[in-house]
């Protein structure tokens, strides 16, 4: 099969890989019709991870069900699925208790698994025409038959539930003023679960005119960091309080405010001087043990200078960690189906796998307003 493969830093092909086939009773496999390029995939694309050339991308996957193995109960050849980024076992200590992203079982020494990441477990990525599901009728979310809302259900792989689990990260309540730092497809979909949830107020914070603009298009206020720091362009607009909540939607690839350089902490030091006293932060933006190209020794190393002593004496709530899609995925899914809400907004590009290679480019260069892409590898 055609699939997306990893060949060094900035450099992506579709190459022939061994087609999936079923290795266990409770696997399916599905015929991909629909797979989003992440902001997550860039840090490998950009060698800024341990993944080695070879690796099949893509974690973000939609598809219909082509075969079943002989212990599936719930799915059935022609059902339309969307898996969570997390594979998941759904019976361990961490799975039982909804941390799916944490699932003790699916990869041995680690807690948590994922299709096509480094580190996160033997699972092909579906960047590809077809992909193993395994533990299929935990892992494989139900859709309407057809091909309607394509765009918006294949973001429940990830980017929305990741939106929201931000904002169960930092508590968003309804009547809540919200800070929200990334403007690239989660922080849009955070800002957007915000509104959802019923924020007062919400706040984005880039410097990318075409995500800026997305961000005001769906009622949030817009904050250029590059005109200035974001933290106090905000207390200006809050009664010099600050928010209620903050988000960090960027991790450790962020931008020094003013300058063509990485700070990693930036972010969050910037969120801690954004949040009120006693106010809370939800972390889903990804932070590494290990950088390869880490601005210092220490960043290389996950180690991060932040201002523990204000965020202290301040009393602020912190929250972290990788979205448990299954916790939120259901229900979000319904949203969709009851037009409560379209995430596809955040959508710029469709494209087919075979203009991957160029897709990757533009989208880590920011360029040509591309702010989320949708691979189909397969006609619906």
């Amino acid at each position: 099969m055609r699939a997306v493969v990893y060949k060094g830093p900035f450099e992506v092909a579709i190459e022939q890989v061994e087609d999936p086939r079923i290795q266990h009773p409770n696997d399916v496999l599905v015929r991909v019709t629909s797979t989003a390029i992440c902001g997550s995939d860039l840090h490998m694309y950009e060698g800024r991870t341990a993944a080695e050339p070879g690796i099949v991308f893509g974690h973000e996957n939609l598809g219909v069900v082509e075969e079943t193995g002989e212990g599936v109960t719930t799915l059935s050849k022609g059902d339309r699925v969307v898996m969570p980024f997390n594979v998941a076992c759904g019976f361990c200590k961490n799975c039982s208790a909804g941390f799916t992203g944490f699932c003790l079982t699916v990869n041995p020494g680690f807690a948590g698994g994922a299709y096509g990441y480094v580190a996160m477990g033997p699972y092909v990525g579906g960047q590809a025409e077809y992909v193993r599901v395994p533990y299929a009728d935990f892992n494989c979310l139900k859709l309407p038959e057809g091909t309607e809302k394509e765009t918006d259900f294949v973001l429940l792989a990830d980017i929305f539930p990741t939106g929201y689990h931000g904002n169960e990260l930092a508590d968003v309540r309804p009547g809540d003023t919200v800070a929200v730092y990334g403007a690239g497809p989660v922080g849009l979909m955070a800002a957007y679960s915000a509104m959802l949830r019923g924020a007062s107020k919400v706040f984005v914070v880039d410097r990318v005119a075409e995500r800026l603009q997305k961000a005001e298009e769906i009622g949030t206020i817009p904050i250029d960091f590059s005109q200035g720091n974001p933290a106090e362009q905000i207390k200006e607009q809050t009664g010099g309080q600050g928010t209620d909540k903050g988000i960090d939607a960027v991790g450790y690839q962020a931008q020094a405010q003013g300058e063509d350089r990485e700070e990693p902490a930036v972010v969050l030091n910037s969120l801690v001087e954004t949040v009120r006293p006693t106010g809370a932060l939800g972390i889903p933006g990804l932070y590494v043990p290990s950088d390869p190209g880490g601005p210092d020794e220490q960043s290389k190393k996950g180690m991060l200078m932040v201002s523990v002593g204000r965020l202290f004496e301040k009393g602020l709530r912190l929250g972290t960690g990788q979205c448990n899609v299954k916790r939120y995925n259901r229900h979000l899914r319904d949203m969709i189906i009851e037009d409560r809400a379209k995430p596809s907004f955040v959508v710029s590009h469709e494209l087919p796998l075979d203009e991957a290679s160029s897709a990757y480019e533009k989208f880590d260069k920011r360029v040509e307003g591309y702010t989320k892409v949708v691979l189909h590898p397969q006609a619906a």
